[in-house]
């Protein structure tokens, strides 16, 4: 291994971060998870076999935090709050941003972890072998996942 820990985290770490954005939408509980991804690269550098790229293998183990973190919430009982917070008329980017994040985390799982992949520019087939599924599928993956998030955002008139 070339680099040093201090190196892959620097340039790993916000990937990681927006990845697990995708999947919870929550800054905080993203940034444990980001943490969490870290303490396990950390453990499991010197046992990494470079049978696929680096940032394949920190953003397997990222995936699986975040589905282990989604599974553990499924069994809590919460309860949502209302959200009817109007939206200004011109929108800033952050704003835009905080949009989509929300409609990426109303995506089942598996969605959720593709498009955020695909926000982080990874090539179909790396996402292909992060989530375990054929690039064909993949591929389908994506296209309908762009359609539902195309129609979530004519729904809030971010087309017209």
């Amino acid at each position: 291994m070339q680099q040093s820990f201090e190196e892959i985290y620097t340039q790993y770490s916000p990937q990681v971060f927006r990845v697990c954005m995708g999947y919870i939408n929550d800054p905080a509980q993203a940034r444990d998870l980001t943490q969490e991804t870290f303490i396990a690269v950390w453990q499991n550098l010197s046992s990494f076999r470079n049978e696929s790229k680096l940032s394949t293998w920190i953003l397997r183990i990222a995936t699986n935090n975040c589905l282990r973190a989604l599974e553990k919430s499924k069994r809590m009982v919460t309860t949502d709050l209302p959200f009817d917070i109007p939206l200004p008329h011109e929108e800033t980017q952050e704003e835009k941003l905080a949009f989509l994040y929300k409609c990426i985390a109303e995506l089942e799982e598996t969605e959720r972890i593709i498009i955020s992949l695909l926000l982080e520019d990874l090539p179909q087939a790396e996402i292909a072998t992060i989530i375990g599924l054929t690039e064909g599928n993949t591929r389908v993956k994506i296209h309908r996942i762009k359609e539902k998030l195309a129609v979530k955002f004519r729904d809030h008139g971010q087309f017209e």
